[in-house]
């Protein structure tokens, strides 16, 4: 349970920078009303879908679809993060509360392809180092390539048993 927050448009604007010239599917994990979703879409970013559980969320993400002229283009789902197999994803969007991020980060390893981003808003992964970052105080965003993740947590883990 995540209190709903739209991102701003700076939010918007620094996390598509970090996906710019990428390519693959792209997921939003609590999608909100959907214009992280559809201005992936707008840059590109193919296939573009949501996820949300909040049914008015989905009313307005849907809504914002149709207004930019995307509808049948990009999806919304009303599915439990925790229950979306991301196994096929190169690009993930998260902007959820810190509470969310340690269980968020263990299915995120286990399951994205070492060439997928997450690129996530207002707060980041407290374990993970970022592969860059943009903005600043709240409009900051973070960038985290999974084979640098992955290798990291690997090398944490060695150091730690020796």
């Amino acid at each position: 349970q995540v209190p709903y927050q739209p991102a701003s448009p700076r939010q918007v604007e620094n996390t598509l920078a970090l996906l710019r010239g990428r390519a693959g599917k792209t997921v939003d994990l609590g999608s909100g009303d959907g214009r992280l979703v559809v201005e992936a879409y707008k840059q590109g970013l193919r296939p573009a879908l949501g996820y949300e559980l909040n049914p008015w969320l989905l009313c307005l993400a849907n809504y914002r679809t149709w207004r930019a002229g995307y509808h049948g283009k990009v999806s919304f789902v009303k599915k439990d993060l925790w229950k979306v197999d991301l196994s096929d994803c190169n690009n993930v969007i998260v902007f959820l509360a810190p509470s969310v991020k340690p269980p968020l980060a263990a299915k995120l390893l286990a399951e994205l392809p070492d060439g997928a981003r997450v690129v996530a808003g207002r707060f980041p992964f407290p374990s993970w180092t970022p592969s860059s970052t943009l903005g600043q105080g709240l409009e900051q965003v973070w960038a985290y390539d999974m084979k640098e993740v992955r290798r990291a947590v690997q090398s944490n883990a060695q150091g730690s048993a020796v």
